[in-house]
């Protein structure tokens, strides 16, 4: 199965509004991030125990370790969990920035050093969420 279908499959076994939640969420990261690089990441390791929820990923960034290694990674990841909806924002080395930036703003959501998690779309700002994923594209763009 390709990334799209995999994508495709991961949002329709969603609960109807999460799926329309991350359906939205979906096409506004693809409208930030048009010919980016697409992830799917089942939360499986390689004996197929489940270590974390899935996750779509978006764009791609070079994540360099203190002892020179590298990895290939995305820049922006979206996950339902069992109470709502993650996005991830990689790669930003100061860890009080999203919730200092856009934290105040952003309406009913939990921001922390790389996660913006929320129980509904509908009660955050998305201009506000699209000024964070925008901010992540940009840094990590950088690095």
């Amino acid at each position: 199965m390709n990334v799209q279908d995999a994508i495709k499959e991961y949002i329709n076994s969603q609960a109807e509004k999460k799926r329309s939640d991350m359906q939205t969420l979906h096409a506004l990261i693809l409208k930030v991030l048009p010919e980016g690089k697409l992830w799917f990441l089942d939360g499986k390791d390689s004996e197929g125990k489940i270590l974390s929820n899935p996750n779509i990923g978006y764009g791609a960034y070079t994540i360099r370790y203190a002892d020179g290694t590298t990895k290939e990674f995305y820049q922006v990841g979206l996950s339902a969990n069992a109470t709502g909806i993650s996005v991830y924002i990689m790669g930003i080395e100061d860890k009080t920035y999203l919730s200092q930036t856009f934290g105040k703003e952003i309406g009913k959501a939990k921001v922390t050093g790389y996660c913006i998690r929320f129980n509904h779309l509908k009660d955050i700002n998305t201009d506000v969420l699209e000024a964070a994923i925008r901010y992540g594209f940009e840094t990590t763009s950088q690095n």
